[in-house]
């Protein structure tokens, strides 16, 4: 009985807010965790540990506003002071958690982002395909909202550097290094091809808009958990009294999505090549 209520409800929802335009703004708290063990991390102290992942914080932890309309989103970090000695911007850890500002219209199959990527602004447009969410049977409430599970699997964002593990050291696991002809035996800093991705959506709010990249369920997604990052919506206002106005972002080189993962994979192999002559030594490059 509760089941055919909650149905019931839902459906209400969906054909109340179908007969009639609407607006809405969403709240996002993303936080992404860090293993310090794959950054070099075994030659500090618990303390020192400490202390980076608060100087990392603000890089680690942000909050975002999606503003959204039946076929169009704005999705944009929200600004705030950086502490002094604060995580710099060099790159982003994570595809969910990085700054910059997306678009999307999918009624005009329209997807931009405009972003900072080592000091250089670039506007990448992305392709519309319909992602490959898998539909489930779970439910769960998130604040007043009934919303469902989604799962997909999805390539790695080039410059997600918490996903990044290290490849085993030879001289810890000889068995594991002779297994590895591949150099990553060298405790070289490497990346998974894919992740699984769980979402959460209500049908309540009958819109295909979501946090960063997701979107494309029937009902607007309020949580999304991607390897070590997690995105969780905060607020919902619909309809809201100071409604922003929802354009397509214009500052950056023009590039498509393939032109710039390859802009980063050469970036990342420039990175890679001198993370290993430092930490080649297992010493952090310190040994002389």
């Amino acid at each position: 009985m509760k089941k055919v209520f909650t149905y019931a409800f839902l459906l209400f929802s969906i054909v109340t807010f179908s007969q009639k335009d609407f607006t809405g703004k969403a709240v996002y708290m993303s936080k992404t965790t860090m293993d310090m063990d794959n950054f070099g991390g075994r030659q500090f102290s618990e303390q020192q540990k400490k202390q980076i992942k608060e100087r990392l914080k603000s890089t680690l932890e942000k909050t975002f506003t999606l503003n959204f309309n039946k076929s169009e989103s704005l999705y944009k970090e929200n600004e705030k002071l950086e502490a002094p000695g604060g995580g710099g911007r060099g790159f982003r850890f994570g595809g969910l958690s990085g700054g910059g500002t997306k678009y999307k219209n999918s009624k005009d199959n329209v997807a931009l982002e405009s972003t900072e990527f080592f000091g250089k602004q670039f506007l990448i447009s992305d392709d519309m395909s319909q992602p490959k969410w898998e539909l489930g049977s779970e439910s769960k409430q998130i604040g007043n909202y009934t919303a469902f599970k989604a799962t997909m699997l999805k390539e790695v964002d080039p410059a997600d550097f918490s996903n990044f593990r290290r490849g085993p050291r030879g001289n810890n696991n000889k068995d594991e290094a002779k297994k590895d002809s591949t150099n990553k035996a060298s405790g070289e800093i490497k990346k998974p091809e894919k992740v699984l991705v769980t979402a959460w959506f209500t049908p309540q709010i009958p819109v295909g808009s979501g946090p960063g990249e997701y979107w494309g369920l029937p009902g607007l997604i309020l949580e999304v958990s991607a390897g070590r990052t997690t995105i969780l919506c905060t607020e919902i206002v619909i309809n809201p009294t100071d409604e922003s106005v929802i354009s397509k972002p214009t500052k950056g080189k023009e590039i498509t999505r393939e032109k710039y993962n390859e802009v980063v994979k050469v970036k990342m192999e420039e990175m890679r090549e001198r993370f290993r002559g430092r930490g080649g030594n297992g010493r952090g490059g310190r040994g002389r």
